[in-house]
């Protein structure tokens, strides 16, 4: 399905109860690496768009550098899940920084409370740093009877 519609209320109600991602980066010898986190996702002009606040590691940084390709996966019991196929980008401007720094305030991630301020001094802090994730596949898996439904990105 081209139209995100489709599956953005499954999409936004399994992210919204699981919280925690699993983000997937590969190494230069094409090793997977995985780290939980805690994205955020909002919609604009019609698709999914995900931010995610993190310090930029080195290994971090080596892998995206080398492949800006990466995954998030969400699962809890019952067997909901969210699969997500992004392209990362490292976004450096203050202004897209307080505008996700409000967003995890607003909206992160849904109720669970994770105040970027217990990381960060501001958006303006040297230290905080944000990835912009461009999804170009979302799959979506209802639990109860195992069905899939995926969402790709126009031109993926």
């Amino acid at each position: 399905m081209t139209s995100f519609a489709e599956l953005e209320s499954e999409f936004n109600a399994f992210i919204g109860t699981t919280v925690y991602a699993t983000m997937v980066t590969i190494d230069a010898g094409n090793r997977p690496r995985t780290r939980v986190l805690i994205p955020i996702w909002e919609k604009v002009d019609g698709r999914p768009l995900g931010w995610l606040a993190t310090y930029k590691t080195p290994v971090k940084a080596a892998h995206l550098a080398g492949n800006p390709h990466t995954s998030f996966s969400y699962w809890k019991p019952g067997n909901n899940s969210v699969a997500i196929e992004a392209v990362a980008t490292w976004v450096e401007d203050v202004e897209v920084k307080r505008h996700v720094w409000d967003l995890y305030r607003r909206t992160s991630p849904r109720g669970a409370g994770y105040e970027l301020g217990n990381f960060w001094r501001s958006p303006a802090d040297p230290k905080l740093h944000v990835l912009r994730l461009d999804p170009w596949r979302i799959q979506v898996i209802r639990g109860m009877d195992l069905r899939s439904r995926i969402w790709t990105a126009p031109q993926a």
